[in-house]
């Protein structure tokens, strides 16, 4: 959207000492224990940089992408302990705000603005070398978030060019893109378009079914395509709208059936009462959460093998959902924009500043 902006890492352990109830003798979002153990919570990981990190993608426990503002691209293979500049040459103009990785030497970034600042670039050597895929020529055009669906199949998507959002398609890795007929495309809303605030405004579950977020217009919407960006469906959610700076920032699906949207108001000084809801019908309705996150969040994600357990987070903290995203807590008050959570356990959050982190227990 042109307006916005180690060892003991938690897997299914993990998300039981998330989901138990907060000791009596807590301090503080996430609390203490009386034995003095400390229960899941966010470990920084020193990026060596200020950019703005709104691009996460988590490979697994010790691999992770990071792509942000000046056109940074970070890759760490140790936990984070250390992280390797993998900028691509040249790139300091662009604003990358998402990146999807297929392991630690494979990835796809994502750069949004109008016409020709909108690109794709691809690495398959760790970021050692990159190759520009896609520079977007139509001046009406501007890319906020990707998804793929496998190691070949992906897509873009771009806020509404002649009334409709315009997808781009893969499959071939990345390696090249076709922008997809928009027929099967529902009108968009006056004002209408994608949130570039965390690479979660277009998701993926399984081989061929997508999901894309709205916000800016009268009703922020949920659009769901089944054959992998031919055919839309579009529903609205309760999310806040009526506003540019309101809507559905990020999506969560861990089956093709069962999601999470979050979003609300961007503006630090607006209140966001209802900034998450649930569907269980593959996003054709959506109903909000009963005690929804305290204020705006930008992504969401679910914990590893859990079907009830999620977070969400935003620039004032990280809430956590152990029903399906009905009720939220709060673990934690730090800031930050996108997270990512991976098959083998591991759970990673980045935004501002440079701030990188991964969950922890």
């Amino acid at each position: 959207m042109r307006r916005v902006a180690a060892a003991g890492v938690c897997g299914v352990a993990c998300a039981a000492v998330l989901t138990a109830p907060a000791p009596a003798q807590a301090h503080g979002p996430a609390g203490h224990g009386a034995s003095g153990t400390k229960p899941a919570h966010w470990e920084s990981k020193a990026s060596g940089t200020d950019a703005r990190f709104r691009g996460l993608a988590a490979v697994g426990r010790n691999t992770a992408w990071l792509a942000g503002s000046q056109g940074t691209v970070l890759r760490t293979t140790d936990g984070g302990a250390h992280w390797r500049n993998v900028s691509p040459p040249g790139a300091a103009g662009l604003e990358f705000r998402d990146v999807e990785a297929f392991d630690g030497r494979r990835a796809v970034v994502l750069a949004i603005g109008e016409g020709e600042a909108s690109r794709v670039l691809r690495t398959e050597d760790g970021g050692a070398t990159w190759t520009e895929s896609f520079r977007n020529t139509d001046a009406k055009a501007f890319y906020d978030c990707m998804t793929f669906f496998d190691r070949r199949h992906g897509l873009a998507m771009s806020d509404p060019v002649d009334g409709r959002f315009r997808i781009l398609s893969t499959r071939d890795g990345g390696r090249s893109w076709q922008v997809l007929p928009d027929a099967g495309m529902p009108a968009a809303q006056e004002g209408e378009a994608g949130f570039a605030a965390s690479g979660q405004c277009l998701v993926s579950s399984g081989p061929r079914d997508v999901w894309l977020a709205t916000g800016g217009a009268s009703r922020a919407r949920v659009l769901h395509s089944a054959d992998r960006g031919r055919t839309w469906t579009a529903a609205d959610s309760p999310l806040p709208a009526g506003d540019p700076a309101r809507g559905v920032f990020a999506l969560a699906f861990r089956d093709r059936s069962h999601g999470i949207a979050v979003g609300g108001d961007y503006r630090a000084d607006q209140a966001s009462p209802k900034a998450a809801a649930v569907s269980g019908d593959g996003g054709r309705t959506w109903t909000t959460a009963t005690a929804p996150p305290p204020a705006y969040r930008s992504g969401v994600a679910w914990l590893p093998h859990s079907r009830t357990s999620a977070l969400a987070v935003g620039p004032t903290g990280t809430d956590l959902t152990t029903d399906g995203g009905r009720t939220w807590r709060t673990l934690d008050t730090g800031s930050y924009d996108t997270v990512d959570c991976t098959s083998d356990g591991a759970c990673w959050a980045s935004g501002e500043k440079g701030r990188v982190a991964r969950l922890e227990r």
